[in-house]
Formats: C-alpha cells, structure tokens, sequence
C-alpha cells in the first residue's frame, strides 16, 4: 500500500472499512479471495505488520464510467477515499472492482517477506500460506 496515503493506519482505525481492487483485467485477488480469508497488509518498501479478515466481498464486471460513479459515490467513505473526483479519475477506465469488508484489523509483529517470482510490484499476492513467503 502506498505509504504516503496511510491506509494502513487508515484500516486500523476503522475509517477505512473496505479494500477496494480496481482492475482493467482480472487478476488477483479476483476469484481468489473468499469470506473469512486472512488478509496481511504492508506499506511499500516495509514489513508485513497487520492482517484484517475478508467478511464480505463484491465484485463488479464490465464497468462503465457511470458505474464507476455510482461505486465510488456508494462506497467511497468507506473505502476511504479522500476526494471522489480523483478517485473516478483514477478508475474511470477501469473494467473491473472488487470491495473487500475488513473485519477485525489488528497490528502484528512485523515480518518480511520475499516476493521472488511474484514480481518485485505485486501489489497483491494469493497464497495457501503466508510462512511460504516469509523471510
């Protein structure tokens, strides 16, 4: 997660109650993440150092640029997005979104992990466990 916008903070809190995935094409975690799946959160260029549980997940296909209004007007407080202008600037070509209810967010032990083979940008990884990347 982009450090400078402190989301992570941001979801420890509670003013961030959905994750949301905004996609031109379907990749992970589109069809990977499930109802109480364990969610790890880090900031770029730092450790793991917290997890939240996946309660609820949505998921839209085909968006129009309307859609991608009426998403961001519905559920843009919740996703904590600070200006809804520049969110439906950033998305408006996007075809596809996920929103991810996080429950239960909690700060754990920092940990790293070793992204080799998943590309050094993957914003998002799916895993049966996380002990196969930790470092």
């Amino acid at each position: 997660m982009r450090k400078s916008w402190n989301l992570t903070e941001k979801i420890l809190s509670g003013k961030k109650k959905i994750e949301s995935r905004w996609y031109k094409q379907k990749r992970a975690p589109w069809n990977k993440i499930k109802t109480g799946d364990k969610i790890y959160f880090k900031d770029s260029g730092c450790p793991v150092n917290m997890t939240a549980i996946a309660e609820k997940i949505l998921r839209f296909d085909n968006l129009s640029q309307e859609k991608v209004k009426e998403i961001i007007n519905e559920y843009g407080e919740a996703i904590a997005f600070n200006n809804s202008q520049a969110a439906f600037q950033m998305n408006k070509d996007k075809k596809y979104c996920m929103l991810i209810y996080l429950k239960n967010p909690q700060k754990i032990q920092p940990f790293h992990i070793n992204k080799k083979g998943y590309g050094s940008m993957a914003a998002w990884i799916s895993l049966p466990s996380v002990q196969e990347i930790r470092k």
